[in-house]
């Protein structure tokens, strides 16, 4: 018996008055469908769900919801007006005895109904009104970047509910961990044309990469056709004087399609530049802590950050990690205890809350009006890593067109205002990059390029993030705040975190006092065996360390196996060849290091 659609789109057509956004797209969503939308920032994503719920009306088409199901869309900025709380738009238009839905979503995704609704944060606004769609209950869930301004732990709830429901839904999402366990079908928005695979978002990038290969060897194919029956034409002419005009109508024909084919958007020419070395130790802090009235942010925490470490912060939202990165750069003093900031450090920042663009004023006015990209007497031109470059050219190295640079910066979609922030970052020389919640909105193949950016950087990163896959691909450390003002390190990502704390996390939450003991070096002492505490989980963290440096290096070594990488891109192989030093270098200190922790240990 044939299943009756959730939605069905017929025809659909639509232009914002330039080229078609979408044209004659027919498209189905089943009962139980799990599907990922992907494709380029700017490529339609969210506009095509707008679409789908009915916001955006096509220049064409047809779009049936059989009776008696609905459709339910999250808003990235839903409109709250006439409400007090966030909990009065979340429970608008459920029965009394619903709305206990709204308080466990409430508690899943942490945000407080009480919160009047003129102070809560853009974040605050958007987890409201996840909540509300998820006490709604439709039938087809329509989820745009539903994770963004979510920790892990709300992550992993919503994770959770959306494995168990019934309804289908359709998400967006940077979120590689979150589309993995989630999806089982996958829409891919491509130049106008939408694609569907019946497998999840894990299959994507082969299925990506296969339909660009056969597109590439079929555009070869053509232009080998073209060349060769140019060729004819000019022979036939020259010897003949008489033309077979309907060859050369054919000619045409090819040249035609050709010309009509939509070129793939190129990746954006993200490229860090590390400036002169630091000194061997970036950071090291002894002791510090950090109380904000009644609330403790941070118990007694050491850490040392040396040169070329990848350290990333993990917890709840609230629990203090922008704190202790600011603590850690020298902008927060803490409470007790102190920071040592190392030597020739020059520090690049990417904030989250993207306070370093002017939402009024234009992208060209962003660049031009930063003193450090200023150029003396070229108001067309800034610096970029020390050399002069023209405004829109390094505009469209982040995939900008010429029409968007004159644009006011609150027009950008959330992508596209995370590139252009890149592009200040990426403009000056660093040896210290901070990243804060980077990886929000950006779309795969930027993500990548980032990561692969981070691998070669030839500088010290500090990270906070939620994106659990980013966070295994980048990091070394790992700083776990799960509350109470408890820090511990862990070496590793996130995977490697979760190994190492097992059980641990939730009884260290319940015991605050015994987790600040454990965290001061004084009151550490040398157990039976005549290894210290620290010295014990440090030679418990290092084989995890060393098989991750093993990774980067086999990696490494498998970038340079290609003989012509020298030839055709040789200062990706110098980089390739001084990250190779670098890590082997690294990995004999750490395997020597393991040795004589390993030697005290027997003795």
């Amino acid at each position: 018996m044939a299943r009756i659609p959730l939605l069905q789109m017929s025809g659909i057509s639509l232009t914002f008055g330039g080229d078609p956004i979408f044209s004659d797209l027919d498209l189905v969503v089943q009962p139980g469908d799990r599907v990922a939308l992907v494709g380029r920032n700017g490529s339609g994503k969210s506009t095509l769900m707008k679409v789908m719920a009915g916001l955006v009306e096509a220049d064409t088409g047809s779009i049936v919801v059989p009776p008696g199901k609905s459709v339910g869309y999250m808003e990235q900025d839903p409109k709250m007006d006439g409400f007090a709380t966030l909990g009065d738009f979340a429970a608008s238009g459920l029965d009394a005895g619903e709305l206990y839905k709204v308080e466990r979503a409430g508690e899943g995704l942490k945000f407080d109904p009480a919160r009047p609704v003129e102070t809560a944060s853009g974040g605050e606004r958007r987890r409201a009104a996840l909540a509300k769609l998820m006490a709604e209950a439709p039938d087809l869930m329509l989820l745009d970047e539903p994770t963004n301004h979510l920790d892990i732990e709300a992550i992993t709830w919503l994770e959770s509910e959306l494995s168990t429901t019934r309804a289908g839904f359709v998400l967006i999402s940077h979120d590689r961990a979150f589309l993995n366990a989630l999806t089982r079908a996958t829409l891919w928005v491509d130049r106008g044309q939408v694609r569907r695979q019946e497998k999840g978002f894990d299959a994507f990038e082969a299925w990506r990469d296969k339909v660009w290969d056969e597109e590439d060897q079929a555009r070869h194919k053509l232009n080998r056709l073209i060349k060769s029956e140019s060729r004819w034409a000019v022979e036939g002419i020259s010897a003949r004087r008489k033309r077979n005009m309907g060859r050369v109508r054919a000619l045409q024909d090819l040249k035609s399609e050709r010309s009509s084919q939509i070129k793939r958007q190129g990746a954006a020419e993200l490229a860090l530049e590390a400036g002169p070395k630091s000194g061997r130790k970036v950071i090291e802090a002894e002791g510090i802590s950090k109380t904000f009235g009644d609330k403790v942010i941070l118990q007694a925490f050491d850490l040392k950050v040396q040169r070329g470490d990848r350290v990333a912060f993990v917890g709840p939202n609230g629990a203090g990690k922008t704190t202790l990165l600011k603590m850690l750069l020298g902008e927060v003093e803490p409470d007790a205890g102190h920071v040592k900031l190392g030597t020739n450090l020059e520090v690049a920042l990417f904030d989250q809350t993207r306070d370093q663009l002017d939402p009024d004023m234009s992208l060209w006015d962003n660049l031009t009006s930063d003193p450090s990209m200023r150029v003396s007497g070229k108001a067309d031109q800034v610096m970029v890593r020390g050399q002069p470059k023209h405004v829109v050219g390094y505009l469209k190295e982040f995939l900008f067109d010429e029409r968007q640079v004159r644009a006011p910066v609150r027009s950008l979609s959330g992508g596209e205002k995370a590139r252009l922030l890149l592009a200040r970052l990426m403009a000056r020389t660093s040896n210290l990059l901070v990243l804060d919640e980077p990886t929000n909105d950006l779309d795969v193949e930027t993500l990548d390029l980032l990561q692969e950016l981070l691998d070669a950087y030839d500088g010290t990163v500090l990270l906070v993030s939620h994106d659990r896959d980013f966070l295994d691909r980048i990091a070394t450390t790992t700083i776990a705040m799960e509350g109470n003002g408890i820090a511990e390190a862990y070496a590793g990502g996130w995977s490697d975190y979760l190994v190492q704390r097992g059980p641990r996390a939730s009884e260290q939450a319940d015991k605050p006092k015994a987790s600040k003991a454990k965290s001061k070096p004084a009151q550490q002492s040398a157990d039976k065996d005549g290894l210290s505490y620290k010295e014990r989980h440090r030679l418990e963290a290092l084989p995890a360390e060393i098989e991750r440096l093993e990774q980067e290096i086999a990696k490494l070594e498998g970038l340079m196996a290609d003989p012509e990488l020298f030839t055709r891109e040789p200062v990706k192989f110098q980089k390739a060849t001084e990250a190779l030093v670098e890590r082997q270098t690294k990995l004999a200190a750490l395997e020597e290091e393991w040795l004589e922790l390993e030697d005290k240990n027997a003795s």
